[in-house]
């Protein structure tokens, strides 16, 4: 018969072919690591960003004090050249994020670059002795400052609800 050697391919040869390959993966899969276990946080001494931040900023730097050992930095920067921007990140508690922003930058365009978009509501609060006002409907609630303090603009936000960014904006001391 023309063009037949003999070596044309079979269902039983596809199906071991298929065999082989099904136990190449299961090995493959045996020797790659599996860590189902949530990761541990990555906690960041911001001390001396902050005392550096003090130093630079045009304004007082926030930071908070009181925090329970549950909340956990996990991010610090202070950019000078950047409006004197302060950033100081949290895990909280329940695993939300929570963040204080502070800058010089003009106060729209920061607060709405710090709140993630989020609009301002009609709803203020008194906490920790100042006035705050709440903003809703970006990625992030927040809590924006009223007024100024020597040209800043104070946002604490995240994923976290307001019960939580009042914790953290009750503890802020501003030096």
């Amino acid at each position: 018969m023309a063009g037949s050697n003999g070596k044309q391919k079979t269902a039983r040869d596809m199906i071991l072919s298929l065999g082989v390959i099904m136990i190449a993966a299961w090995v493959i899969y045996l020797f790659v690591p599996h860590d189902d276990r949530p990761r541990d946080v990555q906690q960041v001494d911001y001390r001396i960003e902050l005392l550096t931040a003090r130093r630079a900023a045009a304004y007082p730097v926030a930071a908070p004090e009181g925090l329970p050992d549950t909340w956990k930095a996990t991010s610090v920067r202070f950019k000078s050249d950047a409006f004197d921007a302060w950033h100081l990140g949290f895990h909280a508690p329940d695993g939300e994020y929570v963040t204080i922003e502070q800058s010089t930058q003009e106060r729209a365009k920061f607060v709405d670059a710090a709140s993630q978009g989020s609009t301002a509501t009609k709803v203020t609060e008194q906490i920790g002795g100042r006035t705050w006002t709440r903003y809703t409907g970006g990625r992030y609630d927040a809590l924006v400052l009223q007024g100024s303090t020597a040209g800043s603009t104070t946002v604490v936000a995240g994923t976290g609800g307001f019960a939580q960014l009042s914790v953290m904006a009750g503890a802020l001391k501003l030096s």
